[in-house]
């Protein structure tokens, strides 16, 4: 399935990606390695950023903007610390916990320039 036709700006499109990606790998291992709870947060935060970052674009004011996109960046730093646990309990090999902490890290980075942009950082 792919995203919508619409136009999405960086943010929409990496964060859309990244929960995409997060629900393959939630499934992997819920199937694969029967782990059912830190897997069960990681999905919940990982789908949260672009959630949250599509609300900030449908904002209604600034703080209202900035609010959705501090929440965005609040879920990609949760994101980060399960996928580091998740590695550090032997359930993600070295390989692709580089990929996906690199991606979650683009997210962070992205998120964290728009709060300072904004003046909220």
């Amino acid at each position: 399935m792919e995203t919508p036709e619409y136009e999405a700006g960086p943010l929409l499109q990496k964060s859309f990606a990244f929960a995409v990606r997060m629900m393959k790998f939630h499934r992997h291992l819920q199937t694969n390695e029967r782990e059912f709870i830190v897997s069960k947060q990681l999905v919940r935060s990982a789908t949260s950023i672009g959630a949250n970052a599509e609300e900030a674009t449908g904002a209604i004011s600034t703080a209202d903007f900035s609010s959705k996109i501090f929440i965005a960046y609040k879920e990609a730093r949760e994101t980060s610390y399960w996928l580091r646990l998740l590695q550090a309990s032997g359930y993600i090999e070295e390989k692709l916990f580089l990929s996906l902490h690199d991606d979650c890290q683009q997210l962070c980075r992205i998120l964290y320039s728009i709060l300072r942009s904004s003046g909220r950082a």
